[in-house]
């Protein structure tokens, strides 16, 4: 569950949170992850923000559904959007072989360390075989609290060890980004692409 302080946070920032983020150039990464999408598939921005990026998949042709855990930036979401954006939060998915593709932009981050192998299970139910799940972290080996918002950090060995965890998913790459946001480019983020592979 995204803790009640990371969750105040959002609900009391939530304008100011999609101001900063709405126009945050994301192309380098959609080239990484739609080609890897059936084309008109059906993606899940999962922990959606500002709904940012379900807006550009939207414009894409793909079928799109998001859900954010603050209902303040649900409702914002929804508007931009200009569909439902459900209120839910990961440790709730419970959708099987629903998703062409899974993002989760920022969002996994906000997880709490001990609860991220059973929402990684929930994220390969939820993929179509061969659907594509994208993630990323900010990159590190640590819980902390910043700024009222509680962030578990990743590296390669510790998100390998939850994807391996996971009998249906595969790694297909990872790397390394700087943040886009202005004054934030010294931000380093752990990027993933991963597939879910049938059953044998």
């Amino acid at each position: 569950m995204q803790s009640n302080t990371t969750l105040t946070f959002y609900n009391q920032n939530a304008q100011d949170f999609t101001d900063s983020t709405i126009r945050v150039d994301m192309s380098a990464l959609y080239r990484e992850f739609l080609p890897t999408i059936t084309p008109n598939g059906h993606i899940l921005d999962a922990g959606c923000g500002s709904a940012r990026d379900a807006a550009y998949f939207k414009q894409q042709g793909f079928t799109v559904s998001a859900f954010d855990a603050s209902e303040e930036l649900a409702a914002l979401a929804s508007q931009h959007l200009q569909q439902t954006v459900e209120v839910s939060t990961f440790q709730q998915l419970d959708r099987v072989n629903q998703y062409d593709g899974i993002w989760c932009c920022a969002s996994l981050l906000h997880v709490p360390k001990n609860e991220l192998p059973n929402v990684f299970i929930r994220l390969q139910n939820a993929l179509k075989p061969n659907g594509v799940l994208y993630v990323s972290f900010k990159y590190g080996t640590t819980e902390r609290v910043d700024n009222g918002r509680e962030f578990t950090d990743l590296n390669e060995t510790t998100l390998t060890s939850l994807i391996d965890a996971c009998p249906q998913l595969n790694l297909i790459k990872h790397w390394q980004s700087a943040d886009q946001r202005p004054g934030r480019e010294s931000e380093s983020w752990l990027n993933a692409l991963i597939k879910a592979v049938p059953e044998r």
